[in-house]
Formats: structure tokens, sequence, C-alpha cells
């Protein structure tokens, strides 16, 4: 088993989810990730995203969508588009599987973190705790003591959409800012900005909220001649 260094993990895998920022710059696809539901007044003209992203860690225990994730650089020119569905369990368990057109999966099992390459045959291996952390993946997948990794504020609604803005309070993070959507208490979008100025935007649809989950789902069995890279 190889080694793969800390300062790459949190470019591939910052989402989750991702799942989050999970771009990856270390193999020739783009992509793999890093994500929420709270209750929102109708007589609200500004909602509070803060107060929604709080609710999500009281009241969603699991959750099941489908995604769009784009990619764009420092400029604003699409680099990449993907398409997938993901999974989330609490405590720490998620599932992100991109589909077309690379074929990539980001599995936690609650203890450690893969990342399975199908294109590359690689997978690579960390454990939770040092995935998480700050990482957007956190924002998702953690608990209700998110503002112990980041400054959350409040944005005005754009589009419908209540807003949240995330930033982390370590510096050597990896991403620098995540902003997170809700339409009227479900999880609707996600975008975050990277350290080298990409940008990755996250569409949700088919949201489900605390559907029944099989713990089998959350399980990764390492594929026979796969390169495993890692811890």
């Amino acid at each position: 088993m190889s080694n793969l260094s800390g300062k790459q993990w949190p470019v591939r895998i910052a989402a989750a989810a991702v799942f989050s920022r999970v771009v990856s710059v270390v193999s020739a696809p783009l992509g793999a990730a890093a994500l929420l539901v709270g209750l929102v007044s109708p007589t609200m003209v500004y909602a509070d995203g803060v107060d929604d992203l709080k609710q999500f860690y009281q009241s969603t225990q699991s959750m099941r969508a489908l995604f769009k994730q784009t990619v764009f650089d420092q400029k604003g020119r699409k680099l990449q588009e993907v398409n997938g569905n993901m999974l989330l369990q609490r405590p720490n368990k998620f599932r992100w599987d991109y589909q077309k057109p690379y074929e990539q999966q980001i599995i936690s099992d609650g203890r450690q973190v893969f990342l399975f390459d199908v294109d590359l045959q690689q997978v690579s291996v960390r454990t939770v705790d040092k995935v998480l952390g700050t990482s957007p993946a956190a924002l998702l997948a953690g608990g209700p003591n998110v503002e112990e990794s980041f400054r959350l504020s409040r944005l005005v609604d754009y589009e419908g959409l209540q807003r949240v803005q995330a930033k982390p309070k370590q510096k050597d993070s990896g991403f620098q800012v995540v902003i997170i959507s809700f339409n009227h208490g479900k999880l609707a979008e996600m975008r975050l900005v990277d350290a080298f100025g990409q940008s990755t935007h996250i569409v949700f649809s088919n949201v489900e909220v605390n559907p029944s989950l099989n713990t089998s789902q959350f399980l990764f069995t390492v594929p026979k001649g796969v390169d495993v890279v890692g811890e």
C-alpha cells in the first residue's frame, strides 16, 4: 500500500460527499465528492440559512438524492459536468456514486473513507477523522458542533433559496468558502471555491429525508487487482 499525502486528500475529497469540493487534481478525471435540510417559515421574506443548517443536524438522520456537479476554473470556464447519486447516514456514513463521464465512488463506513476511481483502477483510503475535519463533507456528515470548525453567516435569499455561508477556521483546509442553499427545508444546492480558485456547483434533486437505508450500502470491498493508496 503506497502513501497519499494529506495535502492531496483535501483536494480529492472535499463533501461529500462527496460529501464535498471533491475535485481531483492528482488524477486525470475531475470530480468525486462532498452537503442538508431545515424548516423555513413561508411568511419570512429572508429566511435564515444558518437555522436551516442547524435544523438539518437535528432532524435529518439519513438522506438520499440525485446530484449534478459542475466544475469551473478561475475564469468561470466549465471544466467538467458529472451526474450521480448520494446517500447519507449519521454518524459519518456517506456514499457518492459518480457516473458519466468518469465513474468514481466515495464511500465512508463511519471509520474509513474510500475513493475508488474505476478508470484508474485505484482506491485511496483514509480514516474518517482525517478526511472530515474542516472539509465541506463535514458540513453534511458531521454533527451539530459545526461552528467549532466553520464561521457561519446568513446570506440573503437568492432565486427563492435560503442560503448560508461557511468559511473554515483552519487556514490550510484546502478551500475558501462553501455556500449551501435550501428550498423550503430541503437541500437544493452547494457551491464551493477551493484554494486554487476553482469552483464547484452541486445541484440536488429527488431529495428524500430520513429514508430507510441499509448499512451494507456504506461498505466497500477493494476489488481484486486494484492499486490501494493511503493508510
